[in-house]
């Protein structure tokens, strides 16, 4: 009997855990992790770095045909650039999400992500449209959230700021994300919520860990 390859869809807003608890989800399974949002994150990077508009829809677009990535676990070279840090900088957040909501970039990054799967052999991927678009035929799909508070607090922990302006701006992100118009962040029927508001990160991977157990099981 064929297996078929172990493919985990983690989304959620921003600030949910997604990337942490991926990440060590990934480890947990001795599968690969792929984090899609920095994948935006460099195309955004790119076209800032050419001095672009983020709203420029076609030239936009085109970096995201051209741009080059090289990423592993914990770092992301754009176009032989490390741009590791530079991703997570104040330009870019206030600037993704208007690459991520072009049409244009979100179906090139799709079918990256889709051969990824397929040079893997499965793996853990987070994002925002995973489980809805990407995969959805995942073998299981896991919808995180955490209180706003939480969220904020996580943001200013990593990256500094003050608490109240994080949280209007994560709030801001919210409403782009959710009311885009191509793959719109949204919970599907058949995903698990798991709040990790007051939960240590092993206690989370333990249970999604069970969950996949489970459904591998039944497959």
């Amino acid at each position: 009997m064929t297996t078929l390859p172990v493919v985990v869809a983690i989304d959620g807003p921003a600030g949910a855990g997604k990337s942490t608890v991926a990440e060590a989800l990934a480890v947990a399974l001795r599968i690969e992790y792929l984090d899609t949002g920095a994948m935006y994150r460099g195309v955004t990077y790119e076209v800032l770095r050419r001095g672009l508009e983020a709203t420029d829809v076609d030239a936009v677009a085109r970096v995201a045909r051209e741009v080059e990535f090289v990423q592993t676990r914990d770092s992301l070279h754009v176009n032989g650039r490390d741009a590791t840090a530079q991703i997570r900088s104040p330009e870019v957040d206030a600037a993704v999400s208007h690459v991520a909501a072009n049409s244009a970039v979100r179906n090139e990054m799709r079918e990256r992500q889709r051969r990824w799967i397929a040079d893997h052999g499965g793996g853990v991927v987070e994002g925002r449209d995973i489980g809805s678009v990407v995969f959805p035929d995942a073998t299981l799909k896991v919808y995180l959230v955490a209180s706003p508070l939480v969220r904020a607090k996580r943001r200013v922990a990593q990256h500094g700021g003050d608490v109240e302006e994080i949280a209007r701006a994560i709030a801001e992100r919210d409403q782009r994300d959710s009311t885009r118009a191509d793959s719109p962040l949204r919970q599907m029927p058949d995903a698990v919520i798991v709040d990790t508001s007051d939960r240590r990160v092993e206690h989370v991977v333990d249970e999604i860990v069970s969950l996949v157990a489970q459904r591998t099981k039944s497959s």
